[in-house]
């Protein structure tokens, strides 16, 4: 992918999570842990669902996309992150700074659709459960992930281009420990009016629809709940969402913070410590609470194994 370069700025610095040199060493091996931890278990997720008949049902189809989409969100920001740290450079080109901005967009984008179908899989499921195996026929599933990939795809790539257009001047230290957005936008020496716009248009609706999607489905969900005669049966289905609850409050919290809260109440450092939450500590947590309270997950893992 190829970037035009209409700026005197031809790479950026990254100055990371803290400009102490004092942190780096336990920084480098805390985030190595962290992305070791998020890529193994969430191939084991991929690698359980694709070889166990019993899991070739639409949630599980779901949760293996999701994973998959974990492991490519995180390996967008964190090796880069952890090769700065062991070589004490922080440079990263123009065009490579821009490349990782496209594809932190679009799976961070696409990880909110997958969540959102998650939902509507458990509304489904909660609500029609004579009927959940025509509804969440096969076609649709392969439908909605195909329709997500290609929507955020062009959506990353709006964001991409119109930020390609701006031109940056002289300062080029990037407050952050990757090319994001808000970061990127303040270095810029021309009016960026129209990306903010975007951000809040364009990005407003891509982060909103799903959101208002799973919050829909959700009420309907605790609708059907509490229409349930027994208790054990409240407990079942609850316990079918709660993982995927825990989840949604934990991303969509974090990413409403940073993106969508007033400008006057931003700071670098709490930027930074949100944007951790969503993309390193939300792929990571995803596998163990997705399994830790799945007994099929358990037992698929148990047999890989």
């Amino acid at each position: 992918m190829g970037w035009k370069n209409k700026t005197t700025v031809s790479e950026f610095l990254l100055m990371g999570l803290f400009e102490g040199s004092e942190h780096q060493h336990l920084l480098f091996w805390l985030f190595l842990l962290m992305y070791l931890v998020t890529v193994i278990g969430n191939l084991l997720i991929i690698v359980a669902v694709a070889f166990n008949t019993h899991l070739h049902t639409p949630m599980y189809y779901f949760l293996a996309n999701l994973s998959f989409t974990d492991v490519n969100f995180i390996s967008t920001i964190v090796p880069k992150m952890l090769v700065n740290i062991q070589t004490q450079n922080n440079s990263i080109s123009y065009s490579d700074c821009l490349t990782q901005l496209y594809f932190f967009i679009m799976f961070g984008s696409v990880d909110e659709f997958l969540l959102a179908t998650m939902a509507y899989d458990r509304y489904v499921a909660i609500c029609y459960p004579l009927h959940y195996a025509v509804m969440m026929r096969p076609q649709l599933c392969f439908l909605l992930i195909s329709i997500s990939w290609a929507i955020n795809g062009l959506h990353s790539l709006l964001h991409t281009l119109l930020m390609n257009e701006l031109v940056f001047c002289a300062k080029n230290e990037i407050s952050h420990f990757f090319c994001d957005l808000n970061p990127l936008l303040k270095l810029s020496c021309t009016d960026i009016f129209i990306n903010e716009l975007m951000i809040l248009t364009i990005g407003g609706l891509a982060g909103m629809t799903p959101f208002i999607c799973i919050i829909i489905s959700y009420m309907y969900i605790s609708l059907a709940i509490l229409r349930m005669p027994s208790a054990k049966g409240k407990q079942k289905a609850f316990s079918t969402c709660s993982s995927h609850l825990s989840v949604v409050a934990l991303f969509f919290g974090t990413v409403f913070g940073v993106y969508f809260s007033p400008s006057s109440n931003h700071s670098s450092h709490s930027d930074i410590i949100a944007s951790v939450m969503y993309t390193v500590v939300t792929p990571m947590l995803n596998p163990f609470i997705y399994t830790l309270r799945n007994r099929d997950m358990k037992a698929a893992l148990q047999r890989l194994f």
